[in-house]
């Protein structure tokens, strides 16, 4: 059975070439031009491994479409947009987003991207792993303490199950961003940091959890396994 992907995209012309360009690589594409059709077929991501969007669309833009039904479906999404700057791109991964790809791009690294995007995402689900106090779920997205349920994004899933199979070891920004992003870039050191401070604070229930910065070098993360 192939893969099942939704691309919105409001472009005619681009979303011709990547639909086709996609199922050329063996690919199933569901293709909506407009932001309201997705919605109106939003049950569609149940059925689906990934959504790939446009950021700049008519009537709801990409980000604001993500924040109103992200909570309908488990799939994984990546951004798809001209627009560039840091802020964008930040945003775009606070939200959630496995990757954010700029215009214009070459089809053949898009059609990559989402391999390895699926690759990890499928890697890591339905795995349990106690963590101290925490019982941490990738399938689910869940990181739970009697007291608290904390709903993680796809992106603090795959960071923090790279760091329980690095366990104790000192682990370079470069190998982290390479491994989780793609890329070791600036934009993507922005969003690592993002992203340790709110696991850190996921964790604050439990002081023999450690997330310790190494000045220069990167991080030694040390938690309790059971």
């Amino acid at each position: 059975m192939k893969t099942k992907l939704i691309l919105l995209e409001d472009d005619l012309d681009l979303g011709t070439v990547l639909k086709q360009y996609l199922e050329f690589s063996d690919f199933d594409v569901l293709w909506f031009d407009h932001p309201k059709k997705l919605v109106n077929n939003i049950d569609e991501l149940k059925n689906a491994q990934l959504l790939i969007l446009d950021v700049m669309m008519p009537e709801m833009d990409g980000f604001t479409l993500i924040k109103n039904y992200k909570n309908q479906f488990e799939i994984p999404f990546l951004f798809l947009t001209a627009k560039a700057q840091i802020f964008d791109r930040i945003l775009g991964l606070k939200l959630g987003g496995e990757d954010y790809i700029t215009k214009p791009c070459d089809p053949e690294e898009l059609v990559l991207r989402i391999q390895n995007i699926l690759r990890r995402f499928n890697a890591t689900k339905n795995d349990l792993v106690k963590i101290g106090l925490y019982e941490f779920n990738s399938g689910q997205l869940t990181l739970k303490t009697e007291k608290n349920v904390y709903q993680l994004t796809e992106k603090e899933s795959e960071l923090l199950t790279f760091f329980i199979q690095h366990n104790q070891q000192l682990l370079t920004r470069k190998e982290i961003l390479e491994n989780i992003w793609g890329e070791n870039d600036y934009f993507m050191g922005r969003s690592l940091d993002v992203f340790m401070s709110r696991l850190r604070k996921y964790f604050q229930e439990d002081d023999k959890i450690k997330f310790d910065s190494v000045r220069g070098v990167g991080f030694k993360i040390d938690l309790p396994l059971k």
